[in-house]
């Protein structure tokens, strides 16, 4: 039984974005550990997939003396546990994670790339998060960055030239259309929480999923939803996520639209986000950089029409005016006006959120997309001549 490790830096990333992942490896014939920082979310990821984990300290942060430590205890533990294959996850559990197992004579090492922070750099810091994307890519047998458009960024970058491959269409995980279906249940839960905040029958919900910082296009947001509220003042923004006020604060005065703009409810992080894309008309995603998010289309496959930023991988989920619209990132005026035009237009909104659905279910099946991942561990493991 060949042996997988699959690393990211903090535990959410494995029980949300790559959901039910690991589990299928296993049922597959892998044997599969899941590396990570220790966290709250440990042992329901454990119960989630049926798969050990071991936490190691990684931080997100530039810190050069605890990556060193954790570098070496990763170094440590591979030469223990002996893996075939290690797949890793999200910057710093890439660069620590490649390196580690080079060394430790690992030899399958593949990386996946979801989006770049230093897209959004400038100056020393951009440098340094560049050089460290090099750096990850060069012990690493395989770089599969999660969108064709970032692939050709990447190229231009000349990071990992010669050994990148998109896996069928783009995404980490894909998206499980069955469960992510606005069931008769789900609809009836979502009717409960616009009842519960006292949603008018007529107003729309316009919905967020994800981090609450400003790299998300936070600002824009909030700013474009006060401007919405002149014309529909019954209409409501929902958040579902959390703030990070340590890594990408936001500025004071969206700190305070959060807290004082009665039509703005913040749920914080939620497992479970299907009710509240069952609650909503629109999916609002007006990020500044991603790989290939994996939120747009939860909310499309649900039934909310899809409102993006024209950025790696949104681009490529929506076709602008065909299945939804894009709208130039850091761009509240033209944010504000497509919010109005498709509030003013509720048909566009229906035959879109109808063609965005079907576009889905056919482009980003997960089943599929877990099979090509497993097709690559195979191919590996025999171009590796392992044997177990």
């Amino acid at each position: 039984m060949p042996k997988l490790i699959r690393i990211t830096t903090v535990p959410v990333s494995m029980q949300v974005l790559l959901k039910g992942q690991m589990k299928f490896m296993q049922q597959q014939g892998l044997e599969v550990t899941m590396i990570s920082s220790d966290g709250a979310e440990v042992k329901a990821l454990e119960e989630q997939e049926g798969c050990r984990h071991i936490a190691v300290t990684l931080t997100r942060k530039i810190s050069p003396l605890t990556d060193l430590v954790s570098l070496v205890k990763l170094i440590r533990l591979f030469r223990k546990l002996k893996p075939d294959i290690v797949h890793t996850h999200t910057p710093k559990a890439g660069l620590l994670g490649m390196w580690a197992a080079l060394l430790a004579g690992v030899p399958v090492r593949l990386h996946t790339i979801a989006g770049l922070p230093w897209m959004e750099s400038t100056g020393l810091l951009r440098n340094i998060l560049r050089i460290v994307e090099k750096l990850t890519a060069m012990p690493a047998c395989m770089i599969y960055p999660n969108s064709v458009k970032l692939e050709q960024f990447l190229q231009k970058q000349n990071i990992a030239r010669g050994k990148m491959k998109v896996l069928g269409k783009g995404s980490s995980n894909g998206i499980n259309s069955d469960y992510f279906s606005n069931t008769n249940e789900l609809s009836k839960e979502g009717s409960r929480l616009r009842d519960e905040k006292k949603v008018g029958r007529d107003a729309w919900v316009w919905i967020f999923v994800g981090r609450l910082v400003k790299d998300k296009g936070m600002g824009e947001l909030l700013e474009a939803f006060v401007k919405l509220q002149d014309a529909y003042p019954g209409d409501r923004l929902w958040l579902v996520g959390n703030e990070e006020p340590e890594l990408d604060p936001l500025e004071e005065k969206h700190r305070q639209i959060l807290q004082t703009n009665p039509a703005i409810q913040c749920w914080g992080f939620q497992n479970d986000i299907r009710p509240y894309l069952a609650a909503a008309q629109v999916l609002l995603f007006p990020s500044y950089r991603e790989g290939f998010p994996n939120v747009p289309m939860q909310a499309g496959s649900m039934g909310c029409m899809l409102l993006l930023t024209d950025i790696n991988g949104c681009n490529e989920i929506v076709q602008h005016k065909e299945n939804g619209l894009l709208v130039p990132a850091k761009n509240t005026a033209e944010l504000a006006a497509a919010m109005l035009f498709v509030r003013q237009h509720s048909e566009i909104r229906d035959t879109y959120a109808t063609a965005i659905r079907k576009k889905i279910r056919q482009d980003y099946d997960q089943k599929n997309l877990w099979n090509l991942i497993l097709n690559e561990y195979h191919y590996w493991l025999s171009e590796k001549k392992v044997t177990r």
